[in-house]
């Protein structure tokens, strides 16, 4: 991000309750009740935004105009964007960039997911798939038969069982962690809390490996957020609390398929690199990080990231679950949502549910999750195929 571009600020966010395949909501109308929350949090009208970016995986073209437009119709470019679970974010980053550059001051960034039960699966099969390169190197490393996602989440932790110690024990943890955090958090479709006892004798999706807890559930959501220049905010007076202080987008580099490493393979070294773009840009590290909403999709995900973002060595994960650093009264908390793993999944939406969670943190309106204290909070989204957004937040300075 050059140093030289403008102050871009939170000025609105917005999220719907997030839900079950089985409960019927469509993609519009979720959306649209995001970007209403959101216009109706900053405080200004449909009429004041210049753009839209409009973030959905399972969708036809242009699903971002059926959502915009229910809002409002003045002309304005919307732009759809799809980036795997990324998505969200990546329509945030866009957004971002619009205001920071000049090109625009009042940007909309929106996404939104209607998805169906199970596991996800490829729309077409008469191409060749956009993960053709990574199944063929997850083929040379995992011998499991499982759907896509599992095998390549449940293989890099194995992976990291194998090379450092880690345990099932520890992915238990951490989805029992997501569960406590979740049952304070009205908007998410799991609020039941669980031990560590109970996500281990839960049904078994790979021995030794993997539970069903452990893995995210598809689920149906939209989020969205408001961005505004300073001069924008000044202008309409507006008070906005947050600004995106740094941000990164990451994809793969030839790297990701020479390793031999299931963690590599999903996108460890792009957040790696994501990461210290942002801290770099920020003249911030790790320890300043009050509290992070990271991509959990899997309890391995997870494990795995702390280490990609600096919140410990590698290696050292099991420790930093151990110690509790990763939850209220520990050094950064960790997904106060419930994170991907109870609050929900659904890929458009993930991102931009994540900004709204940090918004209310740094704003010191997240209520029963407020973490005390925070003025950095981090963002990293991670999708495979792949991209990686990570984005640091901070309480502006009036």
């Amino acid at each position: 991000m050059p140093a030289n571009s403008r102050e871009v600020m939170v000025a609105g966010v917005g999220m719907v309750p997030f839900l079950k395949p089985s409960a019927g909501a469509t993609y519009d109308d979720l959306g649209r009740g995001a970007i209403q929350l959101a216009l109706a949090d900053a405080g200004i009208s449909y009429a004041s935004v210049e753009q839209a970016y409009a973030g959905y995986v399972f969708g036809d073209s242009c699903c971002g105009q059926r959502v915009v437009y229910g809002a409002g119709m003045t002309g304005i470019p919307v732009i759809n964007v799809n980036n795997n679970c990324s998505t969200g974010s990546t329509a945030l980053f866009l957004a971002r960039q619009a205001i920071a550059s000049g090109a625009a001051e009042c940007v909309l960034a929106v996404g939104f997911e209607q998805m169906n039960p199970g596991a996800i699966g490829s729309a077409y099969a008469d191409r060749p798939s956009p993960f053709a390169d990574f199944d063929a190197a997850c083929d040379e490393l995992v011998d499991v038969e499982l759907p896509l996602a599992l095998r390549y989440f449940g293989g890099a932790g194995r992976e990291h069982m194998e090379k450092f110690g880690s345990t099932i024990e520890d992915f238990a943890k951490i989805r029992a962690k997501a569960s406590r955090h979740a049952a304070k958090n009205p908007l998410s479709v799991f609020r039941t809390e669980m031990t560590a006892e109970e996500v281990l004798g839960a049904q078994v999706i790979w021995p030794g490996v993997m539970t069903r807890p452990m893995a995210c559930p598809p689920t149906c959501g939209g989020a969205a957020a408001l961005l505004v220049s300073r001069d924008f905010a000044k202008r309409h007076g507006l008070d906005p609390a947050v600004r995106i202080a740094a941000q990164a987008m990451t994809t793969d580099t030839p790297e990701t398929f020479e390793t031999n490493s299931m963690i590599a393979l999903v996108g460890a070294d792009m957040t790696r690199r994501a990461a210290q773009t942002v801290y770099d840009t920020a003249g911030v590290g790790p320890k300043d990080i009050g509290v992070v909403e990271l991509h959990d999709c899997f309890a391995h995900n997870e494990l795995i990231t702390y280490e990609g973002l600096g919140f410990c060595g590698e290696g050292e994960a099991s420790r930093f679950i151990a110690d509790g650093d990763n939850t209220y009264g520990g050094r950064i908390v960790t997904n106060p949502s419930g994170g991907l793993l109870s609050k929900g999944h659904p890929l458009g939406a993930t991102g931009l549910a994540q900004c709204f969670e940090l918004t209310h943190q740094l704003r010191g309106t997240a209520e029963a999750r407020q973490v005390e204290g925070v003025r950095h909070a981090l963002q990293h989204n991670l999708g495979l195929g792949g991209a990686c957004v990570v984005t640091l937040y901070e309480k502006a300075v009036v």
